[in-house]
């Protein structure tokens, strides 16, 4: 088959003008440029690594922004440069660039903790693993690191001009995290595992209360409590109270109020707040279009529109807590038990007392060679009252653990 000199020349054409496009298109402007007007040769050497930088050619860049800082080793532009050594680093992108550029920005912070670019570079690393946050039934180390940076630049930049949005970033970070463990624990509930279920459930609403399903939660914690005995009444009601106080917008709030009348408790007042909050929530809610829809699952990113967009986002670590049906030591009230411990002076009981190992010894089981006499017999105690079991995930299983074994049916031969 044979092409005209003609078809050459218009395929060349249109792949020189495509390249030329692609090359615009990809041209993006570097958000911290020198605006001092001079020719000095720090600075030329800066605004050529800045057009570099612009334009994708991320390697040059680097070249000429390390031959800056090597030659003019008391330029003004020290600290832009290796910020911008950064910058080119997050966006060539990949795991290795964001590994690469998070390095460099913690340099800088190290390095210039006091410059107002070190909130930027503090929140760029936020944004490093926020980039890489993946939905919430995957991997989610990336949503707990990038909570951990986001937190860190708000404790140590309180006044930066980043701080609200990385306030929202923070929002949008917890809410992946809180949709993760409330799926955990909506699982045990309808699995019937209810004391796995509460554990999982109450950390979400103690941990993340502007978690946008918070309502919901609270109605399965209060139904979990119910299924686990009356032991755990007054618990189920905390719930429910919670919910008719805290979230009284809700759905679940008017049945919760019922639920409260049966058991008999307090049905408590709509926390003013909480009502101004939810109505900002409702008239602020980002609806997903139908081609989001349709495309989310092809996603790696987690959907995070039901976000708040107000509150105060949780500052702590969570932490992983003790379910309610574990029996607590004596004077443990908090579900913490700190061991403790006492240096013994003088003679203790270890020296007074025999050994208790030779007490499967001897005759007498006392832990002595000589048999103790015999005592008077007591009168019987009055049995006690049985206790009511404590609820578990295994159903059906006895206390011992194992099944009893099955009859062995004997065929009799005629």
């Amino acid at each position: 088959m044979l092409v005209s000199r003609n078809t050459i020349l218009t395929l060349v054409v249109t792949a020189l003008a495509f390249t030329s496009l692609t090359g615009c298109f990809r041209k993006k402007k570097y958000e911290n440029p020198i605006s001092k007007d001079t020719q000095q040769p720090d600075k030329v050497l800066f605004d050529k690594a800045v057009k570099d930088i612009e334009r994708g050619r991320y390697e040059v860049a680097r070249i000429t922004l390390n031959t800056l800082m090597n030659t003019y080793d008391t330029s003004e532009f020290l600290a832009k440069a290796k910020l911008a050594i950064a910058d080119s680093w997050m966006r060539e992108g990949g795991s290795n660039g964001m590994a690469q550029a998070e390095a460099e920005y913690k340099d800088f912070i190290l390095f210039y903790p006091t410059m107002e670019e070190a909130a930027e570079a503090q929140q760029k690393v936020c944004m490093i693993h926020y980039k890489q946050m993946e939905k919430p039934d995957r991997d989610d180390r990336h949503a707990y690191k990038s909570e951990e940076e986001c937190r860190t630049l708000l404790t140590q930049f309180p006044n930066s001009k980043f701080a609200p949005g990385t306030q929202q970033l923070l929002r949008n970070i917890q809410e992946v995290m809180a949709e993760k463990e409330f799926r955990v624990g909506t699982f045990y509930n309808t699995k019937g595992s209810n004391p796995a279920a509460s554990n999982r459930l109450q950390t979400v609403v103690d941990q993340w209360p502007l978690f946008s399903k918070a309502d919901e939660d609270l109605w399965l914690l209060a139904d979990s409590y119910t299924k686990m005995g009356p032991r755990f009444k007054a618990k189920a009601g905390q719930a429910y109270q919670r919910l008719v106080r805290d979230y009284p917008l809700s759905g679940y709030a008017k049945a919760a109020g019922e639920k409260l009348k049966d058991l008999e408790m307090q049905v408590p007042e709509a926390d003013p707040v909480a009502v101004a909050r939810m109505k900002y929530e409702a008239e602020n809610r980002v609806k997903a279009s139908t081609v989001r829809n349709t495309l989310g699952i092809f996603s790696k990113s987690p959907d995070v529109l039901a976000a708040a967009k107000s509150g105060t986002p949780a500052m702590g670590q969570m932490k992983p807590s003790i379910p309610a049906s574990v029996p607590l030591p004596l004077g443990v009230a908090s579900g913490v038990n700190d061991v403790g411990g006492q240096v013994l002076t003088g003679a203790s009981d270890l020296e007074k007392k025999d050994d208790a190992r030779l007490s499967a010894q001897t005759p007498g089981g006392t832990g002595s060679t000589t048999a103790a006499p015999a005592a008077a017999p007591e009168a019987p105690a009055a049995a006690a009252p049985a206790a009511t079991p404590l609820p578990t995930n295994r159903q059906g299983v006895p206390v011992n653990g194992k099944k009893p074994k099955k009859e062995k049916k004997i065929k009799v031969k005629n």
